[in-house]
């Protein structure tokens, strides 16, 4: 057992497979190059040395270039991309049609919108067309989340990809969970997006507004399998929902709330698709109450498909209104304070669960 940073339960989990398993690769944008972090946030930072780079460094003498060596299966596995996402989803798609299996490391989940043929139209599809004959084994490693960077660097878009079937969505919150449902990922024979919010990562990268999610990651090789939430807080009064970032504000406001003796039990759903809708439903019948937060947009977000499967399946063990708190339905701004405006805080949760608590 080993205390770890969630960017560095990732790169374990990653090593571990790779050693496994001579399929695995990992590819994207400055995934080790000499003097670089290992992608934007230090998950992959030495993985070059030990499976090889096809970044070429000068030799001792300076008198050539040679590639970083090669892994113990004669092959080069930590492949540093162009700035193209485009190109890395094509690659991910066509590499795991033929056998292998492709990690590939996007700086900001935003870019995924430059991939969205690959994504929707190739890798989420491939099974169905070809009758089961063909999968598409490839995880999609996703930063994301509003940490000062602006509309095209800070959005949450789970639910973009929650819509297309044949994709698996899930959006681990803590260290356990990353390398776990990161070893997952790795073996499922169907495409995987991991969403990751950047203040959870840790690890060298230090960002302003970070928490820390540092936590308890066993050394050998497990697993957490997808579809299964975890409960973080028991409570008897109001049900919250809410993932990555947000279960821990929303701690910090379930906190205040047992000040004022309401007690709030609280939900991480960490797989979005598929979803464990059974857990929900369970804590609705004692608690009556439904609050769903997250950092995505409120105009169908998440949120929303959570809040109909509750009406349609539950709505008699409710005794009050399904509370939705989202990102306002604006790009996000760059401005520190504006951002703060429109992102769910625990601030806000408070306040929101308080008059929750009253009807």
């Amino acid at each position: 057992m080993a205390i770890m940073s969630i960017a560095d339960a990732y790169k374990a989990a990653i090593r571990e497979e790779m050693r496994r398993d001579p399929s695995v690769y990992v590819l994207g944008e400055d995934e080790d190059i000499p003097g670089g972090m290992g992608g934007a946030f230090t998950v992959t930072n030495g993985i070059g040395e030990e499976f090889g780079s096809n970044i070429a460094v000068p030799t001792a003498d300076g008198s050539a270039l040679e590639f970083k060596g090669m892994d113990d299966f004669g092959k080069i596995r930590c492949i540093n991309t162009p700035i193209s996402e485009i190109m890395i989803s094509g690659v991910c798609v066509g590499s795991a049609m033929a056998g292998m299996k492709p990690v590939a490391d996007l700086q900001y989940g935003d870019f995924l919108f430059c991939m969205m043929d690959q994504l929707v139209n190739q890798a989420a599809k491939m099974c169905y067309m070809s009758n089961g004959q063909v999968h598409v084994p490839m995880v999609m490693r996703a930063p994301c989340g509003a940490t000062n960077r602006g509309a095209q660097h800070a959005q949450s878009l789970e639910s973009y990809f929650m819509h297309v079937p044949g994709l698996k969505v899930i959006c681990p919150s803590t260290a356990y969970d990353a390398k776990g449902m990161m070893i997952q990922a790795i073996r499922d024979p169907n495409p995987v997006l991991v969403f990751e919010h950047k203040l959870l990562y840790g690890g060298k990268r230090k960002e302003a507004g970070q928490l820390s999610a540092m936590g308890e990651v066993p050394d050998g090789e497990y697993t957490v399998p997808f579809g299964k939430a975890a409960i973080r807080r028991e409570g008897k009064d109001i049900t919250i929902v809410a993932n990555m970032l947000m279960w821990y504000k929303a701690v910090q406001a379930a906190e205040e709330l047992e000040k004022d003796g309401i007690s709030v039990e609280i939900i991480d759903p960490r797989s979005l698709v598929p979803f464990d809708y059974d857990t929900v439903l369970e804590s609705i019948k004692k608690t009556g109450k439904l609050m769903i937060v997250h950092e995505d947009h409120y105009n169908c977000g998440w949120g929303a498909q959570l809040a109909s499967y509750v009406a349609e399946h539950a709505i008699t063990d409710l005794d009050a209104p399904v509370v939705r708190l989202a990102a306002t339905d604006t790009p996000t701004p760059f401005s520190p304070g504006l951002e703060k405006f429109v992102i769910p805080s625990a601030k806000t949760i408070t306040e929101a669960a308080t008059r929750l608590a009253a009807l």
